[in-house]
């Protein structure tokens, strides 16, 4: 006999909490960053960040902050131009 098991509804879409990568807010990603949250709000409208949008929500996921940074990070001035 077959019996039906039951299953989390997120199950039903190949998901779990454990897939889905955290998300930050705003004030999170900015307090991550040493940023004002307005900063990362403005970049984001204009699109100049990485970002998610779920519905209204911004939200940064980690590969977005690493990104921020890496975008950032200036290596040593270059001694031939001097």
């Amino acid at each position: 006999m077959h019996t039906a098991q039951s299953t989390p509804a997120n199950a039903a879409v190949g998901t779990n909490r454990a897939e889905v990568a955290r998300l930050f807010t705003a004030e999170q990603a900015a307090e991550v960053l040493q940023v004002p949250p307005s900063w990362l709000r403005k970049k984001a409208a204009a699109g100049a960040i990485p970002h998610t949008r779920i519905g209204r929500h911004l939200r940064f996921s980690a590969g977005d902050l690493q990104r921020l940074v890496a975008a950032g990070q200036r290596g040593p001035a270059d001694a031939r131009r001097g």
